[in-house]
């Protein structure tokens, strides 16, 4: 069995990330990619979010693949090259290992510390396996090394991730996989459909405190990444359904007056001030579906919950 674990030009991605937060940061609205919730300790707080009652989406989508399994393998078909985009500790592809049965396994993540841990456990349960890490940025740009199969490639991006874009960016996203994917290619994608504001209020700002504790850690984050001095005490999460635009959002916001420093920047923030950190985009089945199509997929089965709260979508790459 061959594994391995790369991470993506670290010295290049350093420079663009101290670029990116800087920019972030001194904007007039002040933001932070979502992506920078997502270090060691960020992934191991979504984790403890997915075990929730509030949070629906994990068990919702678990319960699809659970009864539509095999089904859903019949669709995708067995021996492709499946890769897992946004793979965190690979337990949702691993529980479909036995159905798709994989030729090869790329697990692709940000945080590529959490990623290479998860592999290594993985390795023991699927030995036959064929596996790959790659520590990487998919959010901006993607391409895949050449250790990466290019036959038959199987994108898998569970989850409600795509709605972390704007639709504009999910298609710019969506075109950037068809280019990766030849004409054999397909995705299994995981959609969170619209649903009533009370429910997605909870999800996002749950009774015990883990979301909020998983949206401040993106300070410490910060701090680590380009030496800024955020006191994580001084901020307050605020996750919410915004109607008007169709979307979840998660802010940080400023329970007091503070000057913060990072490298080549400072700000100060008045008591009320919030950074935007996250969107989450609920779609309608048929908007996902015309997505899909515009970026280069036609959707070929689409499973859904009884409640129809979530969405498990299948689409091959037009040739």
């Amino acid at each position: 069995m061959h594994i391995s674990c790369t991470q993506d030009r670290p010295r290049a991605a350093n420079a663009h990330v101290a670029d990116e937060l800087h920019a972030g940061l001194a904007a007039p609205d002040a933001w932070i990619s979502p992506k920078f919730l997502y270090d060691a300790l960020g992934s191991k707080l979504f984790e403890a979010i997915c075990e929730l009652p509030e949070y629906y989406p994990t068990r919702t989508e678990a319960a699809i693949f659970a009864r539509h399994g095999a089904e859903i393998a019949r669709v995708a078909g067995s021996g492709t090259t499946l890769i897992d985009l946004g793979a965190g500790n690979c337990a949702k592809a691993a529980s479909l290992f036995p159905l798709l049965q994989p030729a090869q396994y790329v697990a692709v993540d940000i945080s590529a510390e959490f990623l290479c841990d998860a592999l290594v456990r993985l390795r023991q349960r699927f030995p036959h396996i064929a596996m790959e890490g790659l520590g990487m940025d998919f959010s901006s740009r993607f391409e895949l090394p050449p250790q990466v199969k290019a036959e038959r490639r199987l994108f898998f991006y569970p989850g409600s991730s795509i709605g972390n874009f704007t639709p504009d960016e999910a298609q710019g996203f969506l075109r950037r996989l068809r280019a990766q994917c030849g004409d054999d290619g397909a995705v299994l994608i995981g959609v969170d459909l619209a649903k009533d504001k009370p429910t997605l209020d909870a999800a996002y700002d749950d009774a015990l405190g883990v979301t909020a504790a998983f949206n401040l850690n993106a300070l410490r984050h910060v701090n680590h990444l380009v030496g800024a001095d955020f006191d994580i005490r001084a901020w307050r999460h605020h996750g919410f359904y915004n109607e008007a635009m169709g979307r979840v959002e998660m802010h940080l916001e400023a329970v007091r007056r503070q000057d913060v420093h990072w490298e080549g920047g400072a700000r100060s923030f008045e008591a009320g001030d919030r950074i935007h950190t996250e969107n989450s985009y609920k779609y309608q089945q048929g908007s996902a579906i015309a997505l899909l199509e515009r970026s280069g997929f036609e959707a070929t089965r689409v499973w859904t919950d009884p409640q129809r709260w979530f969405a498990v979508i299948h689409a091959q790459a037009i040739h």
